[in-house]
């Protein structure tokens, strides 16, 4: 006899077609039949040892989190209910060019202080791994979501050629081919960047182009955080497009925002310039988290000159009064390239988490609202926070527009990313809440998108993207991550008041056919698995 059937469920399988009642029997981790509309036929109902009554819920594939920050947060803690009690059921990590594999003892202890903010200091870790094979292996050892990987292209800059801004001589470039096609081979999904970070800013298109290749040679992605969500973001989107169509490979857009107040209203500028490149043949996809801030490190506002080297280089330039006064005045003045190009605005930048305990009571704050409390200038008070926190602070950005969110989550290519940072005291609710405030809010609240082809952006798109030829659909055969949720309740309990604060409305999530969220608690079920590239 089966293990479980889900009696009476209502059926939004993913495709964006309309919802269908069904009864659903789940065995050894997958879907092994599909019985519609079986009370109303009469027909002899499927039985299983044990039976879920659904009614009154929506059964869909699990979630996908096209972009997470859970690299050391998967290792570090088994509960993961931040992104479990979502729904979300894989993750997709190794994002923004910066992670912690391929390295070596050098770069490993490099990246682990430049992302610090993003995934901790990582010394209750233990970093038994240096290649991307290694790191994948760690996770099956369980996890509580799936997650696949990206090869981080800045990490291997790193490795490969140091932290100077510099162009990489023919051997280094072949080093970094021969990091790309291994990772690729021992089970990435694709290659990512951060071109507003260091070391991986500092690539030209060139370089970039014959990475692609290699990613494209292996059927993978590239997945860019590009050179500007700000004063030259149009043509950073234009770059990404004529790189990838180039190097023939496909293109995924990483939290693909206009921010700032030069792109007010511009998203549809962005959705025409994809449609022409998609009506000619591009492959390409993108990720939205659904809020108006951003959230990254107080140290990546600074201008990419002052953090060659690496973060030991940035520390020491900002304690020298000369270097930091120059900071200050491409920061404030000219827009540093760390900025997007636009002068930095102190009263949008809360500071949402610090690595030094003493430092707490900046936590909520702005970095005006700080200065003013201590009567001094703004720059006074970041560079202050920077040197004594060794750039560990973490920042919501409040920079985004509404209309140029709503617009581009309706696009046809669109999938959900958090970009969720589950650092610091006060992060952002994204991290705890983009699906449930998908489902919630632009679903139910607004209808800015209907129920079946929002649980489309979040399941089978996101799915075919990763090649994963049975998961995000509900079907016979497929692997069975599915969740159970109540389309009259579900929401975000995450604001940015209480950011930690898990969702409603979704009782039931299954990964690999085993609970791992039952009757809105979580279990203790570690059933997700690093999720590896299917060959092309």
């Amino acid at each position: 006899m089966e293990e479980l059937v889900i009696r009476d469920a209502d059926v939004v399988d993913g495709s964006g077609a309309d919802s269908y009642r069904a009864d659903v029997v789940v065995d050894g981790g997958r879907i092994v039949s599909i019985v519609k509309e079986a009370a109303a036929a009469g027909c002899q109902r499927p039985k299983a040892r044990r039976e879920l009554d659904a009614e009154g819920l929506v059964l869909s594939p699990g979630f996908v989190d096209m972009h997470a920050h859970s690299d050391l947060a998967l290792l570090r803690d088994p509960d993961h209910s931040a992104k479990a009690a979502q729904g979300v059921t894989l993750e997709v990590i190794g994002q923004d060019g910066l992670s912690y594999a391929p390295v070596d003892d050098r770069t490993l202890g490099e990246v682990r202080r430049a992302i610090a903010g993003w995934n901790g200091s990582g010394d209750d870790i233990d970093f038994d791994w240096r290649t991307v094979g290694e790191y994948l292996d760690r996770l099956d050892r369980g996890i509580a979501v799936n997650a696949a990987y990206l090869v981080p292209q800045g990490t291997v800059r790193a490795l490969a050629v140091g932290w100077e801004d510099r162009e990489a001589t023919p051997r280094e470039l072949d080093r970094m081919r021969q990091l790309v096609a291994e990772g690729m081979e021992q089970g990435a999904v694709g290659m990512s960047s951060g071109l507003t970070y260091t070391p991986g800013m500092y690539a030209k298109d060139a370089e970039l182009t014959e990475l692609c290749r290699v990613v494209a040679s292996y059927g993978g992605y590239y997945c860019p955080h590009h050179r500007s969500y700000g004063a030259g973001a149009l043509e950073a989107y234009r770059e990404m497009v004529a790189l990838t169509r180039e190097a023939g490979c496909s293109l995924h857009l990483a939290h693909a925002t206009m921010n700032f107040g030069v792109n007010k209203g511009r998203a549809p500028e962005l959705l025409a310039l994809l449609d022409e490149a998609l009506a000619d043949g591009a492959d390409i996809s993108l990720d939205t988290y659904p809020y108006t801030p951003g959230c990254t490190t107080l140290a990546a506002m600074l201008p990419s000159w002052a953090s060659e080297g690496g973060p030991e280089r940035a520390v020491e330039r900002l304690a020298d009064d000369g270097t930091a006064e120059r900071i200050r005045h491409d920061l404030e003045v000219t827009g540093s390239d760390g900025c997007h190009g636009v002068p930095i605005e102190w009263d949008t930048i809360e500071i949402s988490g610090v690595g030094d305990p003493a430092l707490a009571d900046h936590v909520g704050r702005t970095v005006q609202e700080s200065a003013d409390r201590r009567g001094e200038a703004p720059w006074v008070t970041a560079r202050g926070l920077l040197l004594a926190d060794r750039l560990a602070p973490t920042i919501l950005q409040h920079v985004g527009h509404e209309e140029n969110v709503r617009a581009i989550m309706r696009h046809r290519v669109h999938t959900g990313g958090s970009d969720g940072i589950l650092q610091g005291a006060k992060p952002h609710p994204r991290a705890y809440g983009t699906f449930p405030h998908y489902l919630g809010h632009y679903v139910r609240e607004l209808g800015v998108l209907s129920l079946e082809e929002c649980v489309a952006h979040l399941t089978s798109r996101p799915a075919a993207r990763l090649r994963l030829p049975d998961r995000g659909l509900v079907r016979e055969g497929y692997v069975a991550d599915l969740v159970l949720f109540d389309p009259a309740t579900v929401a975000a309990g995450s604001s940015f008041a209480e950011p930690r604060v898990l969702p409603t409305g979704i009782p039931y999530v299954l990964v690999d056919g085993r609970f791992v969220i039952e009757d809105g608690r979580r279990t203790d079920a570690l059933a997700g698995r690093a999720v590896r590239r299917t060959p092309a």
